[in-house]
C-alpha cells in the first residue's frame, strides 16, 4: 500500500441515525417504565387491576348517574326517600354543590359585597402569575406589590369600614376565602420568619440561639389544634380587661407561628448541607456575616430544600381545615356545615360535598407540587459545566 493512500480515512461526518425501533415510541416507553423486569410487571398488572376495579364505578357515580341540576333534596333522593330518582339509584349530587357554591367560596360574606372578594382574587392572580414566570421582568417591583402592597389593599377591601365600604366582620368570612387567606398569610410570614429562626438556631450568640431553640421545639412539640385553641380561647384570658383581638387575626398569628417553626427546621437542613468551603471562601473575601449569608449561603441552601419548603406550604394549606375546631369555617368547614341543611339532606349529599372539597384542595396542592418540580429543574446546575 502506498504511503499516500488514505482512502480508509473518513472525509466527512456520518449523518445521525434514528434510534432503533425497539428504543423509541410508546412500546419502548411501556417496556422501559412498566415491564422492565418481572417485579415491575407484577406491580403494573396489580395496578391495572385496581384501576379497572375502581375507575368505572367512580366514573359512573360522578358523571353518568350524577344529578347536575335541582332545587332541593328530592332531585338527589330515591322515591322511597321522598325524591324522584328510581330505586337503587346512586350518583353524585352536583346540584347540591351548584346550589351552595356561593357559600363554599365566600361563606356568609354579604352577597352584595362579594365583588370585593372577587376583586381581591383578580389582584392576587394578576400579581402572582408574573412572579412565577421567570422571564417576566421587574421581579423586585412585582414582589414588593405582592408581598407588601397587596395585603394592605386586600385588608381594606375585605374588612371595609373605609372609603364608604361597609364593614364586614370576619365571623362572616368562610369557605375558600378563609382557606386562601390563612394560607397566603401563613406562607408569606413563615418563610422569612423561618429563615430568621434557622439562622438564630445556628447563631454563636447564646441568647439568640437559646430563644430560637425554645421557640422551635415548643411549637413543634404541640399539635396545631392546641396552638389554635390557645390563640382563640386561652389568650384572651391573659389579656387586660377590655383588650381583645379578632378571632380570625389570632388564628392567622397561630398558623403563621406554627408554620414558621417547621420552616425553620427545613431551612436549617439546607444550611447544614452547604460545604464548609463556601463559608471559608466567603470569609476569605472579607464579606460580613449578612453579606455572606444573603449572597452566598442562603441562595444555595434554599435551592437545596425547595421540596421541603413546598411540602411545608402544602401541609399548611391543608391544615387550614383545623380552624373548624375554633368555630371558623374554611372550605371544608362550610361544606360540612351545609350537610345539616334540611333542604338538601340526602344520602348522596355528604359524599358529593366532600369530593368537591377534595378536588379543590387537590388542585391547589398539585399546582404547588408541579411548580416546585419546575423550579428544581430550572435551578439545577449539577449537569452544567
Amino acid at each position: 500500500m502506498s504511503q499516500n493512500d488514505l482512502h480508509y480515512v473518513r472525509t466527512e461526518m456520518a449523518l445521525p441515525q434514528p434510534a432503533p425501533l425497539r428504543e423509541r415510541g410508546p412500546v419502548a416507553w411501556i417496556r422501559k417504565n412498566l415491564f422492565a423486569n418481572p417485579f415491575d410487571s407484577v406491580l403494573t398488572i396489580i395496578g391495572m387491576i385496581i384501576v379497572i376495579m375502581i375507575l368505572p364505578p367512580l366514573v359512573d357515580w360522578a358523571l353518568v348517574q350524577a344529578q347536575w341540576t335541582g332545587t332541593d333534596r328530592t332531585f338527589c333522593s330515591t322515591i322511597a326517600q321522598g325524591g324522584i330518582q328510581p330505586e337503587g339509584w346512586s350518583g353524585a349530587c352536583w346540584a347540591f354543590v351548584n346550589a351552595k357554591f356561593g357559600q363554599f367560596m365566600f361563606g356568609r360574606y354579604p352577597i352584595e359585597e362579594r365583588w370585593r372578594v372577587i376583586l381581591v382574587a383578580i389582584m392576587f392572580v394578576a400579581l402572582l402569575v408574573p412572579l412565577l414566570i421567570p422571564r417576566v421582568p421587574r421581579k423586585g417591583l412585582n414582589a414588593f406589590l405582592f408581598l407588601v402592597v397587596f395585603p394592605i389593599v386586600a385588608a381594606f377591601l375585605l374588612i371595609g369600614g373605609f372609603f364608604g365600604l361597609p364593614h364586614v366582620e370576619t365571623p362572616l368570612w368562610g369557605g375558600l376565602l378563609v382557606t386562601l387567606t390563612l394560607s397566603y398569610v401563613g406562607i408569606v410570614v413563615s418563610l422569612p420568619l423561618g429563615i430568621l429562626l434557622a439562622l438564630g438556631r445556628r447563631s454563636k450568640m447564646p441568647v439568640v440561639k437559646m430563644l430560637s431553640v425554645i421557640f422551635i421545639e415548643t411549637v413543634r412539640g404541640v399539635p396545631l389544634i392546641t396552638v389554635l385553641f390557645m390563640a382563640s380561647v386561652m389568650l384572651p384570658l391573659f389579656l387586660p380587661a377590655g383588650v381583645s383581638f379578632d378571632k380570625f387575626l389570632r388564628a392567622l398569628i397561630g398558623v403563621s407561628l406554627f408554620a414558621s417553626a417547621y420552616m425553620a427546621e427545613v431551612v436549617r437542613g439546607g444550611l447544614q448541607a452547604i460545604p464548609k468551603g463556601q463559608y471559608e471562601g466567603a470569609d476569605s473575601l472579607g464579606l460580613s456575616y449578612w453579606q455572606k449569608t444573603g449572597l452566598i449561603i442562603l441562595p444555595q441552601a434554599l435551592k437545596l430544600v425547595i421540596p421541603g419548603i413546598v411540602n411545608t406550604f402544602i401541609g399548611l394549606f391543608k391544615d387550614t381545615s383545623l380552624v373548624y375546631i375554633i368555630s371558623m369555617f374554611d372550605l371544608l368547614g362550610v361544606v360540612r356545615q351545609n350537610f345539616s341543611d334540611p333542604a338538601w339532606a340526602s344520602p348522596q349529599t355528604p359524599a358529593s360535598g366532600l369530593v368537591f372539597a377534595a378536588l379543590v384542595f387537590w388542585m391547589f396542592c398539585f399546582g404547588m407540587s408541579r411548580y416546585s418540580i419546575y423550579m428544581e429543574h430550572r435551578l439545577d446546575t449539577g449537569h452544567k459545566r
